[in-house]
């Protein structure tokens, strides 16, 4: 799947002059966290969030600053923040360095773009036209809809050969021995950490054909070697 497959294309934008209180109305009223600013052929210009909100003059919370943060903002810093809390029009508060994706884009390309910039959603451009939005809500809704579509149930391997592939996973211990009968699995070695021994009942969780698993690894953690 791609964008195409889960952006909401019905996107609610503003213009750059809308208002702080048109803004404000129209963020609570839709039940939304951020808005694309758009001009009238709408290609996206920035991207107003209630981020760029919560520091605002009318109500007492713009940044506070002591010398060493001034120090190391600098005056263009200081400037910009200055803006964003008395500004009055979208095109002076939204963030214009806007991270986008195209109709094209993988979901796992998705993923990466939320991860590595620390945002929620993306607006997907065509062209600089914008032509919806991808948010993690939308991600979320794709994996329901695939749990719950009716796939036919594809051929799988028998339990014993599906276990012989993850072992050759990179992160699986190479002294945990896995016993099979009926269905009936029991694992036994020495792990790292706790995080290795879920890791390896996930793994065996997931396979078709497992009933049960009795778990018996022992979780012996490294003791760091004093120089």
């Amino acid at each position: 799947m791609n964008a195409a497959d889960i952006m909401v294309t019905n996107v609610i934008t503003v213009h750059p002059d809308a208002s702080v209180r048109e803004i404000a109305e129209i963020l609570l009223a839709k039940r939304i966290s951020a808005l694309p600013v758009v001009d009238e052929a709408n290609n996206l210009l920035g991207i107003i969030s209630e981020a760029d909100l919560i520091h605002r003059a009318e109500v007492g919370t713009e940044r506070p600053y002591s010398w060493w943060v001034e120090f190391l903002t600098g005056r263009d810093g200081l400037a910009q923040d200055f803006i964003k809390a008395h500004a009055r029009r979208a095109a002076d508060i939204m963030t214009r360095k806007v991270f986008t994706v195209t109709t094209g884009t993988s979901l796992r390309e998705i993923v990466a773009v939320f991860e590595r910039h620390k945002v929620r959603r993306a607006p997907v451009v065509e062209k600089s036209r914008l032509v919806g939005i991808v948010s993690r809500a939308d991600l979320v809704r794709a994996l329901l809809r695939v749990q719950q579509a009716s796939w036919p149930e594809p051929e799988v391997p028998r339990p014993r050969n599906a276990i012989a592939q993850l072992k050759s996973e990179p992160w699986w211990p190479c002294n945990v021995n896995v016993i099979i009968d009926n269905g009936s699995v029991e694992l036994w070695g020495i792990v790292e950490s706790q995080v290795q021994k879920d890791a390896i009942r996930v793994a065996l969780e997931t396979i078709p054909g497992v009933r049960t698993i009795s778990n018996k690894i022992h979780v012996q953690e490294r003791i760091p070697r004093v120089m």
